[in-house]
């Protein structure tokens, strides 16, 4: 039975990560399939970066925001795309936010995810760009159970679903992140069976592990963190995963990005 290792990473600027030390940790995972947030780079910048760290030859499908180094979105495989579609069903094209691409896997074809969604504002305009992300992420990830499709959502959603999911809830029930109209939309996700938070389902119920820490203060050492990066796949796929871990560093002075990747592994 093969193994398909898919490593979701918010890299906060692909080339500041990978001063910071991402492609010995990218070479050390071992994946067959990367998902990158937040690339900031354009296509030759992100090229450079995976040939060293030795993808110089895999398939890439990469969107840039419109706004320069800002977001940005990425799906690299081992094997060939089928497929490579960018946006969400012709909207949020130009944003660097939504990237898919599909891969044969002996189950047939895979769909592989990686988004970024809106950090979001409570009550301003930037809290209505985020929910219409979430209304179109809805709609696609409807029409993908409703066909029995293998296919993943990966990367950071930037919302923490349940209290378990952060460290601070307390202090951010008002806040962009975890507001109840945001975590309704992964309520709804899940609700049916359809879509599966594969990482929670593997790792159990928490608290933690967290993926996200703020550079400032101790968040980090006291693990002060949230759970923001996800792997979230349809049933049929989710009833392949077979490991789910964090990738956390060490020890501070060793983070490359100020989230961590989430690493899976799938029988297909």
């Amino acid at each position: 039975m093969d193994t398909m290792r898919i490593i979701t990473a918010n890299v906060n600027g692909i080339r500041a990560a990978a001063r910071r030390g991402a492609v010995p940790w990218l070479v050390a995972a071992e994946p067959d399939a990367l998902c990158l947030q937040e690339v900031r780079a354009d296509d030759t910048e992100l090229a450079k970066v995976l040939a060293e760290a030795g993808f110089g030859h895999w398939s890439v499908a990469h969107t840039e925001g419109s706004a320069k180094g800002r977001a940005g979105v990425a799906v690299a495989t081992r094997e060939p795309h089928l497929a490579q579609r960018v946006g969400i069903d012709g909207l949020h094209v130009d944003e660097g936010r939504w990237v898919e691409v599909d891969v044969a896997t002996a189950r047939g074809p895979l769909t592989v995810v990686s988004a970024y969604v809106h950090t979001g504002e409570a009550e301003t305009p930037r809290q209505d760009a985020k929910h219409a992300f979430l209304d179109a992420m809805t709609a696609r990830m409807a029409r993908a159970a409703q066909a029995g499709e293998l296919m993943v959502v990966t990367g950071d959603l930037n919302v923490a679903h349940r209290e378990a999911d952060l460290k601070n809830w307390k202090g951010n029930l008002r806040k962009a992140g975890f507001l109840p109209s945001e975590r309704a939309y992964l309520d709804g996700w899940f609700e049916d069976g359809a879509w599966v938070d594969v990482h929670r389902s593997l790792a159990g119920e928490g608290p933690g592990p967290y993926t996200w820490w703020s550079w400032r203060g101790k968040a980090f050492d006291n693990d002060a963190g949230w759970r923001i990066d996800y792997q979230l796949a349809t049933a049929p796929l989710a009833a392949l995963a077979t490991t789910a871990s964090v990738g956390r560093a060490p020890t501070y002075a060793e983070r490359w990005s100020d989230h961590a990747p989430v690493v899976v592994d799938y029988a297909v």
